[in-house]
């Protein structure tokens, strides 16, 4: 399939492929939308197994990002890029620096940011050769990892989502299923430790486990059981598409709220839950709490006010599921409804502003 049968009718405004073979960078940065301001999204390295599976993570990933700031409320639009390959093999200096430059050479529509396979300190290299990047360290005036600040979302928009399924914001003594206790899972299980929940947790990775059962003294379970598992919440905190053909009938919880990108594998899934009685919290919305904290950093990063905002998750996704109870559907659905229709109504105010501040032509007599 060729690149513009990938992006034909979805709006996207550039795709750049960069290649330097001295570094053997391989990278492609997707822009979704600059309808609201420049477009801000991370950098996943990560080893697909071609070209075109590259391709597809970057554009869907970056539509999300879209409606992600867009439904945050910040004047960013969408944005994504991957780097093809393993980066406990490839990743150098001199790979991130050399992606530093190309990502420079877009003058600022695309702004950078750390994500699956790249960290904090890759950011400050790549924070060496331009200044279109955030998720600095505190040495370069960033706000250092995103990650407990993305969980600390996650956990508004839970309490958001009790309070729809159960009548009160309170997470005591809920039963929650985290799938995948990396940097945000585990930072979400300390807060939900804190709240007095009930946490069943299960990973790939042993060592992710064994420091989140000896951190916060959650339970585990088989990755295989994890659907299944009787709770109150299902928080997927891992990889996308995990709500599924397959999966869907095995769920046994009241609610599905957690960190990970594009947890549905087609928006056909959010009506199923909704058909299901389960509490949907669209992904973009309640794992924004990375952006807005790194989107801070654009106007000289101030901790409280980052951490003000990433409370308003509590109060958008009230928002959202009032649209989909008044309008008969899925919470996926009023979720697009509601950042799309920011972007309307924004986009069509910049167009006044710019006729408004553009003299009428002068006729000659």
């Amino acid at each position: 399939m060729g690149v513009f049968e990938h992006i034909n009718g979805d709006g996207f405004e550039q795709i750049v492929f960069f290649s330097d073979d001295r570094s053997s960078l391989r990278a492609i940065v997707a822009v979704h939308s600059t309808a609201l301001g420049p477009a801000l999204g991370g950098t996943r390295f990560w080893p697909y197994p071609n070209e075109e599976a590259a391709l597809v993570d970057v554009l869907r990933l970056a539509r999300g990002m879209t409606l992600k700031a867009a439904a945050a409320g910040l004047d960013l639009g969408g944005g994504k890029a991957v780097i093809i390959g393993d980066p406990k093999r490839l990743k150098s200096e001199e790979l991130l620096r050399a992606y530093g430059r190309f990502i420079s050479t877009l003058g600022g529509r695309y702004i950078t940011a750390e994500d699956v396979g790249t960290s904090l300190a890759d950011m400050d290299i790549v924070r060496r050769e331009t200044r279109w990047v955030t998720g600095c360290s505190h040495t370069y005036g960033g706000s250092g990892d995103p990650s407990p600040v993305t969980a600390y979302g996650v956990l508004q928009g839970m309490k958001a989502c009790a309070l729809e399924a159960f009548g009160a914001a309170e997470l005591k003594g809920l039963r929650v299923g985290v799938q995948g206790v990396g940097k945000v899972g585990y930072a979400l299980c300390g807060y939900l430790a804190e709240e007095g929940a009930e946490v069943i947790v299960t990973d790939v990775d042993a060592g992710n486990l064994a420091r989140a059962v000896s951190d916060f003294g959650v339970e585990t379970i088989p990755l295989d059981r994890i659907y299944a598992l009787d709770v109150d919440i299902f928080a997927p905190c891992a990889m996308g598409a995990v709500i599924n053909d397959h999966t869907l009938s095995e769920l046994n919880c009241r609610i599905v709220a957690g960190s990970a990108n594009n947890v549905l594998a087609r928006d056909e899934h959010g009506e199923k839950l909704k058909d299901l009685g389960i509490v949907y919290a669209p992904d973009f919305v309640v794992n924004a709490g990375g952006i807005i904290n790194i989107s801070d950093e654009l106007q000289g990063y101030n901790r409280e006010r980052a951490i003000k905002r990433v409370e308003s998750i509590f109060e958008t996704l009230q928002s959202v599921f009032a649209i989909a109870r008044e309008q008969d559907m899925s919470t996926v659905a009023a979720a697009s409804e509601y950042a799309y229709e920011r972007i309307r109504k924004i986009s069509r105010l910049r167009l006044v502003r710019a006729a408004d501040n553009c003299p009428a032509p002068r006729v000659e007599p």
